[in-house]
């Protein structure tokens, strides 16, 4: 779960690190009564949950109430990579000497957080990482102790962090992982953490992104969701305890157990074809857990073929190629089928497919073959 700007600093906030307070404004007449309150230059900031805001236009500075009052009227309502502005942050403006990356991640093959840091802020990480990856200084935590004081002063120093602001510094880094352990966080990112004219570090950019299975240890994170900034058929998936992410390919997914759903993907990407998604019906697929895929999956004008992959394990392959056979009754698919059914049952339920002209194939290769080349 991902929340704006503004919310992930009033988390870092309330956990003692310095940050650029603002407010949200939802027209332009509100971010001009915001700038007419700061009484100094603001700059205004669209909130959405994407990058790049800088580059589409999205961040403005306004030196008077009515240029912020215009600036917003610029910015909301734009589309930044697939996302409607629909509220602005009005902050004051700071002087800035000097800014730097800080972050905190999941260090997955060491699987232990990491903290991140570079003298290149402002700048998105993964550009530095691909063009400059020696800019990149890393401290990882140990899983039990956690940060220690001692790694945040280094990356402190390896910055070239004057020895005044070391001590900032630390405290800082320190907090922020610390928000990232307690809160679930599968990112807690400052960006530009800077230092200004009169020698003082802030939080200029605040982003945080959530794990949504740790969300019921969080009561209260729920309410922070912006679901105007979600995908409508991924909401609408969650609803049904279905698991959908959307992507860019034109091969429909449906599939039962996650595990299952990312190795279809790669077969689909090693045949040549681009999966459209991702969807996990569950350990069990029911006529209408099939059917409500189906819509999910038809409803991306993208696709062009549908791959149905199941293992019958608890699940019996025959009563899955029944519901298969029910949700077909129930929604009008127009675009080419093709079904791999092994496991339990597996026999009889390639036969109640076949009586609904279905080809089932026994495995995973051979099925993601024939998508590909349907989707062709």
């Amino acid at each position: 779960m991902n929340v704006h700007e503004y919310q992930a600093a009033e988390i870092l906030a309330a956990r003692g690190i310095p940050v650029n307070v603002g407010k949200v404004a939802t027209t332009p007449a509100e971010a001009e009564a915001i700038a007419a309150e700061f009484g100094k230059l603001v700059a205004i900031k669209a909130q959405v949950h994407i990058g790049g805001r800088g580059k589409a236009g999205g961040i403005k500075l306004a030196k008077t109430p009515a240029e912020a009052k215009e600036a917003a009227s610029q910015i909301l309502g734009m589309d930044i990579r697939g996302h409607t502005v629909n509220k602005v942050l009005v902050v004051p403006g700071v002087d800035i000497a000097r800014e730097f990356y800080l972050g905190v991640v999941l260090d997955r093959p060491n699987r232990v957080p990491v903290l991140m840091a570079s003298a290149e802020g402002g700048v998105d990480i993964e550009t530095v990482a691909a063009e400059s990856p020696e800019k990149i200084i890393m401290a990882r935590a140990d899983p039990y102790l956690g940060l220690r004081d001692f790694q945040a002063r280094d990356v402190g120093f390896a910055l070239g962090l004057e020895k005044e602001l070391i001590n900032p510094f630390t405290a800082i880094a320190s907090r922020l992982f610390k928000a990232f352990v307690e809160m679930d966080a599968t990112l807690a990112e400052i960006n530009p953490l800077i230092v200004t004219g009169s020698g003082e570090m802030m939080a200029l950019d605040s982003k945080m992104s959530f794990d949504d299975n740790a969300l019921f240890r969080h009561p209260g994170l729920e309410d922070l969701r912006d679901l105007a900034e979600e995908n409508a058929t991924e909401l609408e998936a969650r609803g049904h305890g279905i698991s959908y992410v959307k992507l860019d390919g034109n091969i429909g997914c449906i599939v039962n157990g996650a595990g299952l759903a990312m190795a279809t993907m790669d077969a689909v990407k090693l045949h040549g074809g681009e999966p459209a998604n991702f969807l996990d019906v569950g350990g069990g697929a029911s006529a209408d857990q099939v059917a409500t895929a189906f819509q999910l999956v038809t409803s991306d004008e993208n696709v062009q073929a549908i791959l149905i992959n199941i293992f019958g394990g608890i699940t019996r392959g025959d009563v899955v190629a029944q519901g298969i056979r029910e949700a077909l009754g129930r929604v009008d698919v127009k675009v080419p089928i093709v079904v791999r059914l092994s496991g339990t049952n597996a026999e009889q339920g390639r036969a109640l497919l076949a009586e609904a002209g279905l080809t089932a194939y026994g495995t995973m290769d051979e099925a993601a073959q024939q998508v590909v080349a349907a989707a062709a």
